[in-house]
């Protein structure tokens, strides 16, 4: 019961930062807009793309963990 609901608050948390993070192409590459920009990260989007990399890790762990509990 705990490990679901830490998963359940993991999965907020993960919807929640890749929802904040920003994209530099946005539609003008879909409709065949240069895609050859590099994007750097730097202060608190650096720390939310940081941060979302481990909560999906923590996600699949966590997964992974109920599968063979």
């Amino acid at each position: 019961m705990v490990i679901t609901t830490v998963h359940v608050i993991i999965s907020i948390l993960l919807s929640f930062s890749i929802l904040l993070q920003h994209r530099a192409s946005g539609l003008s590459a879909t409709f065949g807009g240069t895609g050859a920009t590099y994007v750097q990260r730097r202060g608190a989007e650096k720390l939310l793309y940081q941060v979302s990399i481990w909560l999906s890790v923590a996600f699949f762990a966590l997964a992974v963990v109920r599968w063979y509990i």
